[in-house]
This record gives C-alpha cells, sequence and structure tokens, in this order.
C-alpha cells in the first residue's frame, strides 16, 4: 500500500478530466493537480518550449511526493515521454492507452485523431496505433482553436461558435468515413457533445483522459500501490494564473467545489 498522492498536470484546464475520472475510479486516492494556466497553451508553442516546461511541470509534482505522475496533456505526451520515463515514479501520458482502446473499438479500421497543432505535427498518435497494426487508416486534424474555446467556457452543447468551428475541423474525418476518434487533448472531453454531434452517432469517441486513468488504476492495483483507505482522500490544486479564473471552470468540470484547496504559484521559482 502507498498512502502518497497521484501527481497530474495538464497546459490548463484540460487535465481535470483526467482527474475527474480517476475520481470516478479510484475515489480513496488523494490527488495533486498543476494546472499551468499562465502559459497556456502548450499545443502552439515550439517542442523545446514545450519540453522545457514539462520537465518543470514534473519536477513540482515530485517535489510534492507523488507515487505516480500522469501527463494529462496530448502535447506534453506526444514530445516528452523521454523526460517522464526518467522519473522515479511510474509515468503515465495519454497515448499509449488511447490508441489501444481506438484499435479494439474500430469496426473499419479507420480512426480519426484531433489534437493541437503539436501533438498532430509529432505523429504520435499514428505511431502509436500502426504499432498495434498496420493495416489501420489513421486520419489526423489539428484543431488548435478547441483549447481557448474550453478556457473561456464557450462548452455548451448549444454553443454556436464552438459548433461551427467543430464542423470546420471535422468535416474531412467524416468524409474519411471514421468510425473512431480519438480526443487526442484532455479538453476536448469537455465539448464531446458538440464533437459527437458533428462526427454523428455511429462514430465512437475516445477520452484520453479516461484511457490514461484507467491504465495508471491498473498498474497502481498491479504493483500494489493503491492507498490503504484508512485517512480521508485529499486534493490540491495548483494553477500558475489567477485563481478565480480557475475555480469556476473547475467546479463546472468535476462537479464539486475546490475552493480553499487552490494555490497560485510561480513554478519557474518553483
Amino acid at each position: 500500500m502507498d498512502n502518497r498522492p497521484i501527481g497530474v498536470f495538464d497546459s490548463g484546464l484540460g487535465g481535470l478530466t483526467a482527474v475527474k475520472e480517476l475520481e470516478k475510479i479510484l475515489p480513496e486516492e488523494s490527488i495533486v493537480y498543476f494546472g499551468d494556466t499562465g502559459r497556456v497553451p502548450y499545443g502552439s508553442k515550439s517542442r523545446e518550449t514545450v519540453r522545457r516546461y514539462a520537465a518543470q511541470d514534473m519536477a513540482f509534482l515530485i517535489r510534492h511526493d507523488v507515487k505516480a505522475v500522469l501527463a494529462a496533456c496530448g502535447t506534453v505526451s506526444s514530445t516528452s515521454a523521454d523526460i517522464g520515463k526518467k522519473l522515479p515514479v511510474p509515468y503515465f501520458d495519454v497515448i499509449g492507452p488511447s490508441a489501444k482502446a481506438a484499435a479494439g473499438k474500430t469496426r473499419n479500421k479507420k480512426i480519426g485523431v484531433i489534437g493541437t497543432s503539436a501533438t498532430i505535427r509529432s505523429d504520435a498518435y499514428r505511431k502509436a496505433l500502426l504499432a498495434i497494426d498496420y493495416k489501420l487508416e489513421v486520419y489526423s486534424q489539428p484543431c488548435p482553436l478547441f483549447v481557448p474555446l474550453v478556457e473561456n467556457a464557450f462548452i455548451s452543447p448549444q454553443e454556436e461558435v464552438t459548433r461551427l468551428i467543430a464542423q470546420r475541423y471535422l468535416g474531412p474525418m467524416r468524409e474519411a468515413g471514421v468510425d473512431t476518434l480519438i480526443l487526442g487533448c484532455t479538453h476536448y472531453p469537455i465539448i464531446s457533445a458538440i464533437i459527437g454531434g458533428v462526427m454523428g452517432r455511429g462514430v465512437s469517441l475516445i477520452d484520453s483522459g479516461r484511457e490514461a486513468a484507467l491504465a495508471l488504476a491498473r498498474r497502481l492495483e498491479e504493483e500494489d500501490l493503491l492507498c490503504s483507505g484508512e485517512g480521508p482522500r485529499q486534493a490540491a490544486f495548483y494553477v500558475t494564473d489567477e485563481l478565480e479564473n480557475f475555480t469556476g471552470v473547475a467546479e463546472l468540470f468535476l462537479g464539486h467545489s475546490v475552493e480553499g484547496r487552490t494555490e497560485r504559484i510561480r513554478i519557474e521559482n518553483t
């Protein structure tokens, strides 16, 4: 047994989708979440910058004595896995679990991947999918406007602006006939109703945050790293921008208050 918390990080709010899944799957575990809200989005930045930010984010969580680190960020997952694998605790990202789930779900072997510009440019999802099944047809599309739309709460299923942008981005996927779509950024499940509406009922959506959370839970159980359940579950949230901008939307995503458990930090000084 290991009563230390699980560490989760993302460029902003999107990683809260993974936190929400962890709270469902492992309700007795404590969580430390770091959202780099002051430097979001990562997806439009250079690979070198993303890797530098990722190293800082991981080091911050390690200093909080976490027992595992989940990179709930498609951009970090696609550019910085080698950094994560050098950590002194188990490291997880969203790419491998999502690719495995999508390959197992598709019926016609046509899989779509949407993500930030950096994630799609890395080609990480396509490589992971073809390593599972070289006969898969993979169609990739960057969706750079989705993250700022989510971060600014344009998330209602009735939100016309977000729906129109989704139609523009996802049109090629529909024309290609994909039957499975990987939401390759943890912000995207927050607008899954819009994405699903555009893609149609016959298309399965793969939530990268949920798949990563499931993989982490399996690993902790296999290695006997789950908490004893004897103490109260705790959650702490750290951000790099205004607290007010985070807490309101975080409560909407998680379904519970984060008041009194959120702290603003300067990541460069930690």
